[in-house]
């Protein structure tokens, strides 16, 4: 059987990416980035909050740590509301330890629902970022455009209510539409952390304005790592500082970098896993060629 002439044919290709958000640009021909304040890496540390429901649609997916066994699976919900009720403030005293502001990434309808939390947070001066409405309300090409309007002004709403100005967007998934970035921009977000593409904060984009996407390395997950991929809490803790030195082992080359790394407050929450989560704090608080800040200081801080 042979292929149609025009198989092959793609009318869009070209030299980068299917999409416009930012310019193709290999690490090798771009300008050298720096922080402000001389360090080789700049490093955030993001905690989801979120609200899985017990009956999740699914549609178009189910978010990761939705709800796995038929109705009503309670061992898996209790266990994620164990995070927010307990892991999240082992975190807390964890980062309290180490000196460590991070950046907490909420789904919008738990500002009500954890409030103590929520101020636990706030008093301590760690950073907010909204996280969507919930686990169940995804972004993608196929939401009705008014109902993808509806998720991102009731997620801002919802902050504003709480006295809250959250600069940065995460999506829940980490998953877009087609316009979510034009969306989250009017809303009046600039940090977007869904998308990963390169060593160091890009500005993409979007709307009338620019977001500028900051990598979340998502293979460093926390729960990706230590409950999908099954690896033990020394090999995470590894991978995290590894990364983090092979970064800064580019700095002379490529300029500074920066990256975050998810903790979710039901696995590495867990009281057998603080060990690594104090390890690796206390490694990169204490390396001076690290700048370890919220998301909004070391993506200010990238020139």
């Amino acid at each position: 059987m042979t292929l149609p002439d025009d198989y092959t044919s793609y009318p869009k290709r070209r030299r980068g990416m299917d999409h416009e958000r930012y310019q193709w640009r290999p690490v090798v021909e771009r300008k050298k980035t720096a922080l402000k304040g001389g360090e080789a890496l700049g490093v955030s540390i993001v905690v989801p909050l979120e609200y899985f429901m017990l009956n999740p649609s699914g549609e178009p997916f189910k978010h990761p740590g939705a709800m796995a066994t038929p109705y009503p699976d309670l061992r898996h919900y209790t266990t994620r509301d164990y995070g927010n009720r307990v892991g999240a403030f082992r975190l807390l005293k964890a980062f309290a330890g180490a000196g460590v502001r991070a950046t907490f990434v909420v789904n919008a309808v738990l500002l009500d629902r954890v409030r103590p939390l929520i101020d636990a947070i706030a008093e301590a001066g760690h950073e907010f970022a909204a996280h969507g409405l919930d686990t169940d309300s995804i972004h993608w090409s196929g939401v009705d455009p008014d109902t993808e309007k509806r998720y991102v002004a009731e997620t801002r709403a919802a902050f504003d209510k709480a006295g809250l100005s959250p600069r940065a967007w995460m999506s829940p998934a980490r998953q877009q539409s087609f316009a979510t970035l034009d969306l989250i921009r009017d809303a009046g977000f600039d940090i977007c952390l869904d998308w990963e593409p390169d060593r160091a904060p890009v500005a993409m984009t979007a709307g009338a304005g620019a977001v500028t996407a900051f990598p979340v390395l998502n293979e460093l997950d926390d729960r990706f790592i230590l409950t999908a991929k099954r690896h033990p809490e020394d090999l995470w803790r590894d991978q995290v500082l590894e990364a983090a030195a092979m970064m800064k082992a580019e700095a002379a080359r490529y300029g500074a970098g920066a990256f975050g790394f998810t903790m979710t407050p039901y696995v590495a929450g867990l009281p057998y896993r603080l060990w690594a989560v104090r390890d690796i704090l206390g490694a990169l608080a204490r390396d001076g060629d690290i700048m370890l800040d919220r998301v909004s200081a070391v993506t200010d801080a990238c020139q």
